[in-house]
């Protein structure tokens, strides 16, 4: 059987990585890489540190408006689906890329297993909330993290290919925690000292793109005092500067923005964190599988099960609230439930499409 994986975005090459591993075992893959993410950082390098087999395909599709991106990606995945007749088409996570994989399939009559089915935030005012529900309402197999995610596609009437595997992403953690522990020099680069700095993340274009929301989150980071360390997406560079914001960080003295980084040095940044602010979904889970605390910067959450245990809290962009969360949060006594698997999720996936 041949499978074709199409990827495109940072978290994807992540959870991509332990399946792909379980994959080649038993079947022909064929990686499809959009573009999508095309920066150095957000991109190759994570093909190097996670051994992922080099893309069979790269669309170079690139920015752009989502319409735009969708559409690129649509045409290009076609025209390979078309060339090498795979049996099925495996999409993760929530991009543009996994939307234009899925529909591209689907039209072609070719089934599509969707890693990461079932999340929803309830927003659908994020273009990653819409691009989930459509992927999962075209798909074949829908391979659910967590019992929550199950639980919103029977809510939605699908509960015919419906698969609780546990998260790919906790088997990357756990498989690349104890490289990252060995290998990670980058605190020792920085001057980082465990447990004495906060680690931030803020990428999503609802943070970014609008003036108002950018320029709190970055006045809080600025008026907390604490000391920060800020890899900064392409896209939230343009708008610091686009803004005249990045002057006011410079001047500050305690945010250290530092260029996008590699899984393993982010996993060392996420675990010797003392807090850790974000937007990012992937970031919010490997905060809680590390056990520090997450200050999400987001109204809403589709991982509404770290927020539920105590290890993650959602303040917005509101500055006020982003600094007492700095000051005040800490979760709640020992509770930790674990939601997310054993670290045996790839290998349930694969075993599925293998029909055992």
């Amino acid at each position: 059987m041949k499978v074709a994986t199409v990827v495109g975005a940072r978290p994807q090459f992540i959870k991509m990585a332990p399946v792909s591993r379980e994959l080649r075992k038993h079947f022909e893959e064929i990686v499809i890489h959009t573009g999508q993410h095309y920066d150095y950082e957000m991109n190759r390098i994570f093909f190097e540190q996670l051994s992922i087999p080099e893309p069979d395909y790269y669309l170079g599709v690139g920015s752009g408006s989502h319409g735009y991106q969708t559409g690129e990606m649509l045409k290009k995945i076609e025209e390979v689906i078309m060339r090498e007749e795979p049996d099925i088409i495996l999409v993760y996570g929530d991009t543009n890329s996994t939307l234009a994989g899925a529909l591209a399939a689907v039209k072609l009559h070719i089934k599509v297993a969707h890693v990461e089915a079932g999340l929803r935030s309830f927003d659908k005012r994020m273009p990653e909330e819409v691009n989930r529900v459509l992927t999962d309402h075209v798909s074949d197999y829908l391979f659910a993290p967590t019992e929550t995610a199950v639980k919103n596609l029977y809510n939605e009437g699908i509960e015919e290919g419906v698969y609780l595997t546990g998260d790919v992403m906790y088997d990357a953690l756990l498989h690349n925690i104890r490289i990252a522990r060995k290998e990670s020099k980058i605190l020792k680069r920085l001057g980082l000292t465990p447990k004495e700095y906060l680690l931030a993340t803020v990428h999503r274009a609802e943070n970014t793109e609008g003036r108002r929301r950018l320029e709190n989150i970055i006045e809080a980071f600025v008026e907390s005092g604490e000391f920060i360390v800020f890899p900064v997406h392409p896209r939230t560079k343009k708008y610091l500067e686009t803004y005249g914001i990045s002057g006011m960080v410079e001047k500050a003295g305690n945010i250290l923005m530092i260029p996008p980084v590699g899984y393993l040095d982010m996993l060392a940044l996420e675990e010797n964190a003392r807090k850790i602010l974000t937007d990012s979904g992937g970031v919010q889970k490997e905060a809680y599988f590390l056990k520090v605390p997450c200050i999400t910067l987001r109204e809403r959450t589709e991982w509404i099960e770290t927020v539920e245990d105590g290890w993650n809290v959602l303040v917005g962009s509101a500055r006020e609230k982003i600094l007492r969360a700095i000051v005040e949060f800490e979760p709640r006594g020992e509770t930790y439930t674990y939601r997310f698997g054993d670290g045996k999720a790839s290998g349930r996936i694969v075993r599925v499409l293998s029909g055992v």
